[in-house]
């Protein structure tokens, strides 16, 4: 399985467009590397990749990634669909700029695809999609020789969204396993998260790679703390550092291999330099830049 990390910044990218923040100027400047909102781009032979999310970057990210650029027709493409962890702006806005690619095929929770309805029917005009329920009893298979499974980790909801529609199902963010029949390689996607619990102990003890939520590094980070109980979120990300953040639990998983993405403008994992980054080398856990390839 070949992994390409698309984007690595939370939503707004890093600098964002509106911010002044010593972070922000600094990559301004050009003394911090630039990153594109969080995507991801796999594959199980080299010939069918998926996406993990569709940023409101994608066209960027897709144009800048000669694996990904259509071939051989001018309209056909080596991109088969979509798998969206949840229905936040950042996560599927990208579907536009998709529009028009024939036989796409997108997978998402429930609640994801009721919410995404009018949104749906509408990118069906240009070209039908075929629109699948990611947490399917058994999970799924994707052409590349891939198997997924989802698995709910938050019930947090879009702002855009209803309360009556927010509170029928609390499905809303989902995490995905993905197997490589070929090789065994096991990667873990968990962009956003809510909370630790049990089952994430348990996919991240038999993954070989994890792709995990670094949106914050303190609870605090952007201003207030809001909490629900220990190991909770603030803002509905779980914070990396801290007794119950998520650095603290991939400590217990050591041989697998530990990364963080969809980094917020104010976190200051997103400089090399920073007492943070030094703090996640020790335990030996990275951050990547975006356009990253790596093999499982």
């Amino acid at each position: 399985m070949r992994v390409v990390l698309l984007g690595t910044a939370a939503g707004g990218g890093f600098p964002q467009w509106n911010c002044t923040c010593a972070l922000c100027a600094a990559a301004q400047d050009g003394k911090l590397p630039s990153r594109t909102q969080e995507c991801v781009a796999l594959t199980g032979n080299g010939r069918d990749w998926w996406l993990l999310n569709a940023s409101p970057d994608i066209r960027a990210q897709l144009t800048a990634t000669a694996v990904l650029w259509p071939d051989p027709g001018p309209r056909e493409t080596p991109v088969r669909g979509v798998l969206l962890t949840d229905a936040e702006a950042d996560r599927v806005t990208g579907l536009t700029v998709l529009r028009g690619a024939p036989d796409l095929k997108v997978y998402a929770a429930p609640p994801v695809r009721t919410v995404l309805a009018p949104a749906r029917g509408a990118l069906d005009r240009y070209a039908p999609w075929e629109w699948a329920d990611s947490l399917a009893d058994g999970g799924f298979v994707l052409s590349g020789g891939l198997v997924v499974t989802a698995h709910p980790v938050s019930a947090k909801t879009p702002k855009y969204v209803p309360a009556g529609l927010a509170a029928a199902d609390g499905r809303w963010v989902t995490a995905y396993r993905v197997e490589d029949l070929a090789t065994g390689g096991v990667l873990l996607y968990a962009p956003c998260v809510g909370a630790w619990s049990h089952t994430l102990d348990e996919l991240c003890e038999e993954a070989d790679c994890v792709l995990l939520d670094g949106t914050f590094f303190t609870a605090d980070e952007m201003g207030s703390t809001v909490r629900s109980g220990p190991g909770q979120a603030a803002l509905g990300h779980l914070p990396v550092s801290g007794r119950n953040g998520s650095l603290a639990a991939l400590a217990r998983h050591p041989r697998t291999r530990r990364i963080y993405t969809h980094l917020n403008n104010t976190n200051p994992l997103v400089d090399p330099a920073s007492r943070a980054r030094a703090q996640l080398a020790e335990e030996g856990i990275e951050v990547l830049p975006d356009a990253i390839e790596f093999a499982l």
